[in-house]
């Protein structure tokens, strides 16, 4: 498949395993594979989870500082719901969260009705808070395996403010080459079959760079969809990163948000070994500061 899932974990809500252990039956994943693959949402091989996002850190490693506006979003896919997983998503504002559309998409999952702030685990820690409203971009489109989500970003609102520090969106991108970091709860097995997946508790992290349009199949990046490249060999996000963050550095060295994990940057390639395909959220920015205040 050519998307990533955003997925990052799928379990069975009766039979709970153990972190970082495949999560689900065989039979689970052959009844959602055709969904899955549909789905997938930040760029692998994959085939299987189901619903429409990103991808999950392949051979990144354990965060190594806070980082106060990663979001994770606990989500049900709609064709199985004894199936859970996860999407990332960035605090950009005190009631407001940046992701990826698909992680929103009710035809692909439902939202578990809250999320965590501020936390590198995924299941403990930092701030707790439901989700009061969701805002897709008007325009936004699932490529399902044939080419890229196309305007892949979204906006939850919370229920009421957190205290934790939101991440600046860049005013641009850096020029090809220049470095960045994604941030994930994704699988960290870049495995064709699903049920070798393995997600981890741990937030992680990879440093990346921006790449060249070129550097991506025909048609995937432009001036809204960034091409990533990782500058770790046989590493990319996979299956469970959809709508986490794409961090570069500004002049003073604080990190900025430039991107929106979307999907592969290449049809047919496992995890590890393609680009990443990141919606780019100073081109959205303005979309986003207007849907902010239209649904404040």
């Amino acid at each position: 498949m050519d998307q990533f899932l955003l997925m990052a974990e799928a379990e069975h809500v009766a039979n709970a395993h153990p972190i970082g252990e495949p999560v689900f039956s065989l039979k689970s994943s052959r009844r959602t594979a055709a969904r899955t693959a549909a789905v997938a949402l930040a760029g692998a091989t994959c085939a299987a989870m189901m619903s429409g996002s990103a991808e999950a850190i392949v051979n990144g490693k354990d965060s190594t500082q806070r980082y106060p506006s990663m979001v994770s979003i606990p989500v049900t896919v709609v064709d199985d719901p004894t199936l859970k997983g996860v999407c990332g998503g960035s605090l950009i504002d005190s009631t407001w969260v940046l992701t990826a559309a698909h992680c929103v998409d009710p035809t692909l999952v439902t939202l578990d009705g809250t999320v965590r702030i501020g936390s590198e685990w995924k299941r403990s820690g930092g701030t707790v808070r439901s989700v009061a409203k969701t805002v897709s971009h008007p325009r936004y489109k699932n490529g399902e395996g044939t080419g890229p989500n196309r305007n892949d970003v979204a906006l939850i609102r919370l229920n009421r403010p957190v205290s934790a520090k939101p991440i600046r969106i860049a005013d641009k991108p850096g020029r090809p080459g220049t470095p960045t970091r994604l941030l994930g709860f994704g699988s960290i097995a870049d495995a064709p079959d699903p049920t070798k997946w393995v997600f981890p508790d741990r937030l992680q992290e990879l440093d990346t760079r921006r790449g060249a349009v070129s550097e991506c199949a025909p048609g995937y990046a432009d001036s809204t969809r960034l091409c990533t490249i990782s500058q770790v060999p046989k590493a990319m996000a996979c299956n469970g990163d959809s709508g986490g963050p794409q961090l570069q550095r500004d002049r003073k060295g604080r990190w900025e948000l430039i991107g929106v994990t979307s999907g592969p940057g290449a049809p047919g390639v496992p995890c590890s070994e393609g680009p990443g395909l990141y919606s780019s959220a100073p081109a959205y920015a303005n979309w986003i500061h207007q849907a902010m205040s239209r649904n404040g």
